[in-house]
């Protein structure tokens, strides 16, 4: 017969958060970090901008055939700019290469850096020795000095183009894959000699699958969240390469860097030429920063213990 004592015995909390659905674990997680629901709920809205700027775009992005320097308004919510272009089709339109240079430019540099980090933090040795030092030349160099020199030998003719496109975003993934790599050498560092990985070696496992198989599963949550931080970083570069006119935005595909480098000679008569482009600009990069430190909270074990 069961005591009252066992029948008033708590439920543990894991078996509580076994039976949460996914809604509301979303939802308990929503509540308990706002600011970064709202960021990422920003970032969504911001991609599908990005996907759907075709048909979101009221004018196309070429057209001159508007009132020139027009304030924001009803007609033209973030006004037009000195060539008689109306300025909320482009912001919407320039979306797809400040974000897909940025999301690319992350891929680049999450890759590079894991295998980098990777190799240096389980092989140790002269490996760890080479590579941390290739990892401090990077480090180093000043990011936009190697941007502009890059560019300058691999892309001179610049443009709109695949190559172009490509070949920015290796560049900014190279930058940023530094970052990247010390995070993921020092996880691999704190779980190298962790039982588990002592037992694969014993089993006669080589290196190769040790690393990749039983390592790189549990070095995932920080590679994500440096991944989702980077995002804005590399969004940023961008919009200095096109401010520089070493972006691949042109005419009829447009960038928030290069927005801002078409209207610079009218800034001070036509505060919204600057003011939009840059708004959207900071919208993306405090979004995905603060969506990264809220995932960074989340996917933490020691702060999620508590939860």
């Amino acid at each position: 017969m069961t005591s009252a004592a066992e029948t008033s015995l708590p439920v543990p909390s894991y078996e509580l958060r076994a039976r949460r659905s996914p809604i509301q674990r979303v939802w308990r997680i929503a509540r308990k970090k706002p600011i970064g629901a709202v960021a990422c709920v920003v970032c969504i809205l911001l991609v599908l901008v990005a996907v759907f700027a075709g048909q979101l775009a009221p004018h196309p992005v070429d057209a001159q055939r508007f009132p020139r320097l027009q304030a924001p308004s009803a007609t033209y919510p973030m006004g037009t700019d000195n060539l008689f272009r109306d300025m909320f089709s482009r912001i919407i339109v320039s979306s797809r290469i400040s974000l897909g240079v940025g999301f690319g430019a992350v891929f680049v540099g999450t890759v590079l850096g894991t295998v980098l980090g990777m190799l240096g933090g389980y092989l140790g040795g002269w490996v760890d020795l080479l590579i941390g030092r290739l990892l401090d030349v990077m480090l180093g160099f000043p990011p936009l000095v190697f941007l502009i020199f890059f560019l300058s030998i691999f892309n001179s003719k610049g443009g709109y183009s695949m190559q172009s496109y490509l070949l920015v975003s290796l560049a900014i993934g190279i930058i940023i894959a530094p970052t990247t790599a010390r995070i993921v050498r020092g996880s691999v560092l704190s779980i190298r000699n962790l039982q588990y990985i002592e037992a694969a070696q014993c089993v006669g496992n080589s290196a190769n699958r040790i690393m990749w198989r039983h390592v790189l599963p549990n070095v995932v949550a920080p590679i994500i969240v440096i991944a989702s931080i980077q995002i804005g970083n590399a969004i940023l570069a961008e919009a200095a390469l096109s401010f520089l006119g070493l972006g691949i935005a042109n005419a009829t595909h447009p960038s928030w860097g290069a927005m801002l480098q078409d209207t610079r000679a009218v800034w001070e008569r036509a505060w919204w030429t600057a003011f939009m482009p840059g708004l959207a600009i900071s919208l993306a990069v405090l979004s995905f920063n603060l969506f990264g430190d809220a995932l960074r909270d989340i996917l933490d074990p020691r702060l999620r213990q508590g939860s």
